[in-house]
């Protein structure tokens, strides 16, 4: 008998550890965006132009250089930030200006940002800017989207196929 009684006690300490489980593996409940409510995602990593001008070596600072080092160009590592404009029916809703990554600022920019918006139809407007230029944009694409309860909409970034993607 004495040896029955501390595989009972396990069994019920296991029980009650198994059954506290269960519970909170179903409540309380948690909902991740609200049912009522539409999101648009920015979501994107994009190298900038680099910072200044690449230099063509003269041939006397070649010869100063060891043979491994003698590149005809000097071009520095550093990027320009990337700012970055996100409008909602002519409503700015985000705007930042992304720094590059990396320890020598020569990685690219990334950003993302989730931003709830009321369900129907709207004009969405994403502007980008990756040069040295102090105002206008070098890509800007406007969409109108019907956007359902719970949707969700990616807004990405590909420089290769001329810009803004939304899906």
């Amino acid at each position: 008998m004495s040896r029955v009684l501390p595989w009972i006690g396990q069994i019920v300490i296991y029980a009650m550890f198994g059954s506290l489980i269960g519970y909170f593996s179903s409540h309380p409940s948690y909902n991740h965006f609200p049912a009522e409510q539409s999101l648009v995602k920015l979501s994107f990593a994009h190298g900038a132009k680099r910072k200044g001008g690449c230099h063509k070596r003269t041939r006397e600072e070649l010869q100063k250089l060891a043979p491994n080092m003698r590149a005809p160009m000097l071009c520095p590592r550093e990027r320009l930030p990337v700012y970055v404009e996100l409008s909602l029916d002519g409503n700015l809703i985000y705007h930042a200006s992304l720094p590059p990554a990396g320890l020598s600022h020569d990685g690219p920019s990334r950003v993302y940002v989730r931003l709830p918006v009321p369900p129907g139809s709207h004009t969405l407007t994403a502007r980008l800017r990756d040069t040295d230029r102090t105002s206008g944009f070098d890509y800007e694409r406007t969409e109108t989207r019907v956007l359902k309860p719970a949707q969700s909409l990616a807004i990405d970034f590909r420089a290769d196929i001329g810009g803004f993607v939304f899906e």
